[in-house]
């Protein structure tokens, strides 16, 4: 008899799972054909506008997180050790600058998260990064008006510290304190000065892909910038360093990329199956149940930069309430089907599918909240 191991059957399991699938379509199912070609459509949209220009400048910074930030640095900011005003007020604002979505954030979740940071102020910083960037808080006082984008704001900062201090409250970090993240090691030898001006370069990549400027001066910024990391890389970085930094860049990579690439296709391939216009008329009214579903909406499905300002848009002037729409711009950009695949390869079961509950409750809250307010 053939004994499996526990990984052995999940690996069979998949088999089988997928086999069923395509054995069990009927056959030319239309619901089956438009899902399939939404799942494409999505990815294919991805890799044009998002993959390039902000999660591979994620992953680049992230190898490089992983590789020059010294770990008690981020320990002094945001580990277990430090002061909770300190990491969480840090952590909560840190990603304002970043355009990036739910997707991208993830390289450097999981590069400050290796370098020692607190789980508290780590999942603070994965949620206000996407929540709240510049771009975004700029867009939506811009086209959904003024009073639902300092809602927003304010909402999005403080839901970051309130999810970040649960889930610090729930999972105690006892063993982690001192073990798994603060082995002694040597930072790379590169001067202060130089390490700035090339994060600097590199941060700047993400910023000026958030701006709402002319392509042609967009892309000819992100092209300088880039030369720059190029030139700082190839004639101030010894080249065993520059192996390091590339290496660990390959290795968020490898955790991120299949997971994320699958999950976008997931979510384009179920878009077409969600029932729209009941949706509609439930979220028309701040009720428990309308915050709730546009939470959960929000949640699972995947909104890149800036697009679930437009959604939004349709959506309200269809008769979405004020309320339900806030707790949509609080989980939509935070949250997304690829986004907790990584996060569970990073965290865990467990710890992700609490992180996934805080955050659709605490934004139904927030939803009812400004709901009965407006």
């Amino acid at each position: 008899m053939i004994i499996l191991e526990k990984k052995e059957w999940k690996i069979l399991a998949w088999i089988i799972g997928v086999f069923a699938v395509f054995y069990f379509v009927p056959p030319s199912a239309e619901w089956f054909n438009n899902s399939v070609v939404s799942g494409v459509n999505l990815l294919n949209d991805y890799a044009k506008h998002h993959v390039l220009t902000c999660l591979v400048p994620a992953l680049f910074i992230a190898g490089a997180i992983g590789v020059f930030i010294k770990k008690d640095k981020v320990l002094k900011y945001m580990g277990a050790d430090a002061k909770k005003y300190v990491s969480y007020g840090i952590a909560s604002v840190s990603g304002a600058v970043l355009a990036v979505c739910s997707c991208t954030i993830l390289p450097l979740f999981a590069g400050i998260r290796k370098r020692g940071a607190g789980l508290g102020p780590a999942i603070t910083f994965l949620f206000s990064g996407p929540a709240i960037n510049i771009a975004a808080m700029f867009l939506t006082i811009s086209v959904l008006g003024f009073q639902i984008g300092i809602a927003r704001i304010i909402a999005a900062i403080s839901l970051s510290i309130l999810v970040g201090l649960s889930m610090s409250f729930i999972f105690r970090e006892k063993t982690e304190k001192g073990k798994l993240f603060l082995q002694k090691e040597e930072g790379a030898n590169v001067s202060g000065k130089i390490m700035f001006l090339f994060f600097t370069l590199m941060v700047g990549v993400l910023i000026v892909n958030g701006l709402q400027i002319d392509k042609t001066i967009k892309y000819s910024l992100m092209g300088l910038l880039t030369l720059g990391v190029v030139v700082v890389a190839g004639f101030k970085f010894a080249k065993e360093i520059r192996n390091q930094w590339l290496e660990e860049t390959w290795n968020f990579s490898k955790l991120i990329l299949p997971l994320l690439f699958g999950g976008v296709f997931v979510a384009g391939f179920i878009m077409p199956l969600l029932p729209e216009t009941i949706i509609t008329n439930i979220v028309g009214h701040n009720t428990v149940l309308g915050n709730l579903i546009a939470s959960i909406f929000g949640a699972f499905m995947y909104f890149s930069t800036l697009t679930e300002i437009p959604i939004l848009q349709a959506l309200i002037a269809k008769g979405m309430h004020s309320g339900p729409a806030l707790a949509l711009l609080l989980a939509g950009p935070s949250l997304s089907l690829p986004n907790m695949l990584v996060v569970r390869g990073v965290l865990g079961t467990k710890k992700t599918t609490v992180y996934v509950s805080l955050v659709i409750v605490y934004a139904t809250i927030a939803g009812l909240v400004f709901g009965s307010i407006m």
